[in-house]
């Protein structure tokens, strides 16, 4: 396919993108133009492949096809409400693989939203990357400061391990830190932390953000008393956890984070590169 087909389709596809209540959809009537089909009715077969495409693999029909209404100009410049198809990105994605591929129009759109649907998947994988690395790392300064809390109210390091082992006990419905690990498949030397999802990473730190305020307010001292406090603290989160359906001790492990930190870090340092690249270009 020449460059200036390329072009032209990308453009085309590009502009044809409307924005429906903060999602990214294309008019059904819009695509049939572009795809290159001559009459709406022949659009529709292919729709009604896709659509059918779509169930069969258990997604949402109306949520990636939904029926809406255009106004169009006839004779006499007269108004005139037509049908039409909002179509989401993954819509298209089927439409163009339900359609005939040696058409210049249907390979293009075959590989353009396909390309499109997987950036978007490694954008918000990047998201939710980002987001339980700054969980973790919210964590560990929680812990940290909880630490030095207790340390001032006569628990010393040893003793600081034994209550946040308490407080994991509690959390996770009887499991110990060391069970935690072996259901996990945490390497030795690791923290539980590390290979937790973010739900329960941000449970274990509200957990430890209640204990370091509530040790302040209400002046505890000693590993006893401070304990308890974690315990309750723990056992409170698992109940609002509970109630809405999640056992943390049922969760899969997530990756390393400290891989996905390195995932990250290597992932900022290429878009820098490009970034320089562009700017010598």
């Amino acid at each position: 396919m020449k460059k200036e087909i390329i072009q032209n389709l990308l453009d085309k596809f590009e502009s044809a993108c409307h924005d429906l209540k903060g999602t990214e959809c294309w008019s059904a009537r819009e695509l049939r133009e572009i795809l290159g089909y001559g009459s709406w009715q022949g659009f529709q077969k292919a729709i009604d492949r896709a659509k059918v495409s779509c169930k069969n693999i258990g997604a949402d029909v109306e949520k990636h096809f939904a029926d809406v209404y255009k106004t169009v100009e006839i004779g006499n410049a007269t108004p005139r409400d037509i049908e039409d198809i909002a179509l989401t990105r993954f819509a298209c994605y089927l439409i163009a693989q339900n359609g005939d591929s040696s058409k210049n129009e249907i390979a293009f759109a075959q590989g353009y939203f396909a390309v499109q649907t997987r950036k978007i998947e490694l954008i918000e994988q990047h998201l939710l990357d980002v987001e339980r690395i700054i969980a973790r790392e919210k964590l560990s300064n929680s812990e940290n400061k909880l630490s030095g809390v207790i340390n001032q109210r006569g628990v010393d390091t040893k003793g600081f391990g034994v209550i946040r082992s308490k407080g994991d006990q509690a959390l996770f419905g009887g499991y110990t830190t060391g069970d935690m690990k072996r259901k996990l498949a945490v390497p030795p030397g690791r923290a539980l932390a590390d290979f937790l999802p973010t739900l329960t990473i941000k449970a274990k730190d509200f957990a430890t953000e209640l204990t370091s305020h509530n040790v302040i307010e209400k002046d505890l001292h000693g590993e006893s008393k401070i304990s308890k406090e974690h315990i309750d603290n723990n056992t409170a989160v698992r109940k609002i956890l509970d109630e809405r359906g999640v056992r943390p001790e049922r969760l899969p492990a997530a990756e390393d984070a400290g891989k996905v930190k390195r995932k990250l870090a290597s992932e900022s340092k290429k878009i820098l590169k490009d970034g320089q690249k562009l700017n010598n270009n």
